[in-house]
């Protein structure tokens, strides 16, 4: 017998940018008695059916956008004679589904670092129950990867999660929903010395996987203050410090070691803990504009950012404190107009954005605007073959829409259309030329090259043909990409690298151990999460 954890996909390259946490927390989280377990990132290969034999254990991770492959693999595990069990972001949202099309023998709904153990130990004695609570979990509870299971030449980048939750309410965004508005935080004693493992075996760039990694904002301490609210004051206050102590000692780790984050756009307003992020080598982080005007914020519950030149301002406050920005754009809002598109890349081309993303507006499930497109469509819902549009991840890809909320003024071809512009645009060979001047050295600036090539092909979706040829051939390019970039990355490893003595062990934070039935990236819920 034998434990398989699966992260599915259609698309195989070979080697990945991020390691999919999930995958080695799991792994952590499988008790000794079953053994090490098998792990398969189909990002890297395709997983081999004669691999799963009768009694074994499979876990299948599924978010919205590889929920159809996971479902393909659970069916093939269960014809084998497989135990199949579902969990992440949309096996907690939609568990049925899960037995309906997965062919699921168990879900595991919320948080998988505990909850996973008692699903194998069930399947091991033949009698696993059907819908597992993960809840959502304490932040000292969080497990440690296991690293010692990875192949460390298929990976540029690992993770580790240092944060689950975020407080904002964004309406195209689950992580408040599923992980809370409650930020969980993990000891940093924790998360340094899985970032020490790390290093020792070869990796100096880790992605701190967190869905906000500026859990609290200024102007959330003054409106407690304001209010006289001392124990949320204090609450806010000692998740803050804690946030400064784990950078204090990131900043003692080897100088080369690079991480990247991601953060919500207030963390611009805080000089004082971005020049902390710069000090502990946090040299990058995710930020979501998804917006340049303030018609378009007001759309999606954002209007906390800034618009116009505000915005270009907040986004060059960034990189004046040494932290880059990967900006994240939304195409689609209801607000939007065809000089939105050229205005979008202008901003992020004025503003100093290192990379860049740009998305065309999805309706996610546990999202606002998912369940209010649910509603519209409930009376008449528009119909791809037998599927509902509002249930789309179950088409497949080739015939699924780019678009699937109608648009007030432009058709959704138009809008695929104008966004691959911005994306060619953003990425011509002359844009990331310049932009590479932000490193330090030839070396890094070829590496900086090949990865905004990698990364404009790996999720620049809206403009792959359908043509099966050209499809292959671009997977061909892409994966020769990769290989290229994971050398440009790799790192020698350092095993003599000493971990931190702790002196004290600190008691769990206030509001790290929130309790409950979660339900969502980049990262995620960790129950065969998304990640």
């Amino acid at each position: 017998m034998s434990v398989h954890l699966v992260n599915p996909s259609d698309n195989s390259f070979g080697t990945a940018v991020i390691t999919p946490r999930w995958l080695f927390v799991l792994a952590a989280a499988t008790p000794p008695s079953a053994g090490d377990p098998i792990l398969v990132d189909e990002s890297l290969e395709p997983i081999v059916p004669e691999s799963i034999q009768a009694g074994d254990i499979v876990g299948i991770s599924v978010h919205t956008g590889n929920a159809l492959r996971g479902y393909a693999v659970g069916r093939m595990a269960r014809s084998r004679g497989a135990w199949v069990v579902y969990g992440g972001i949309h096996a907690t949202l939609f568990p049925e589904e899960a037995f309906e099309r997965g062919e699921a023998h168990a879900v595991v709904k919320g948080d998988g670092d505990l909850a996973w153990g008692k699903v194998v130990a069930d399947c091991l004695a033949g009698k696993p129950g059907k819908i597992y609570e993960g809840g959502r979990i304490g932040g000292s509870q969080f497990l440690a990867a296991r690293w010692d299971l990875m192949a460390t030449d298929k990976y540029m980048w690992a993770s580790v999660q240092t944060i689950r939750g975020c407080p904002k309410h964004c309406s195209f965004c689950s992580v408040w929903r599923t992980d809370g508005q409650q930020p969980r935080q993990r000891p940093h004693q924790g998360v340094i010395d899985e970032i020490v493992q790390l290093r020792r075996i070869g990796f100096r760039f880790i992605a701190l996987a967190d869905d906000n990694f500026y859990p609290v904002s200024l102007t959330d301490l003054r409106l407690a203050r304001e209010q006289n609210n001392l124990a949320k004051l204090g609450e806010l206050t000692a998740i803050r410090e804690e946030r400064f102590a784990l950078m204090k000692e990131l900043a003692k780790l080897p100088k080369d070691m690079v991480f990247f984050t991601q953060i919500t756009m207030e963390a611009g307003e805080d000089g004082e803990y971005l020049d902390a992020m710069r000090k502990a080598n946090i040299k990058g982080a995710l930020v979501g504009v998804e917006a340049v005007t303030p018609e378009g914020l007001k759309a999606v519950f954002k209007d906390f950012n800034f618009s116009g030149e505000a915005l270009a301002k907040r986004l060059q406050t960034f990189r004046e404190h040494g932290v880059h920005v990967l900006g994240s754009f939304i195409f689609g809002l209801p607000t939007d107009k065809p000089a939105t598109f050229d205005a979008t890349v202008e901003m992020a081309l004025r503003a100093g954005v290192t990379f860049a993303q740009f998305v065309m507006m999805t309706p996610f499930p546990g999202t606002v605007d998912f369940g209010r497109w649910e509603k519209e469509q409930a009376a008449a819902p528009a119909m791809v073959g037998d599927v509902p549009l509002t249930r789309y991840w179950l088409i497949p890809a080739e015939v699924r829409p780019k678009m699937f909320t109608p648009h007030p003024t432009m058709s959704s071809e138009e809008i695929r259309q104008r966004t691959q512009k911005v994306w060619d645009r953003f990425y011509n060979w002359g844009a990331i030329w310049r932009r590479s001047a932000c490193t330090p050295n030839l070396r890094a600036r070829v590496a900086f090259m090949f990865l905004s090539k990698l990364y404009r092909m790996m999720y620049a979706g809206t403009g792959i043909s359908t043509d099966s040829a050209r499809r292959k051939k671009s997977k061909a390019w892409a994966r020769w990409t990769a290989g290229q970039c994971k050398k440009l990355f790799q790192a020698k490893p350092m095993p003599e690298l000493a971990a931190p003595v702790w002196d004290v062990v600190f008691p769990p934070l206030q509001g790290s151990s929130s309790s409950g039935v979660s339900a969502k990236g980049s990262a995620p819920l960790v129950v065969i999460a998304e990640g």
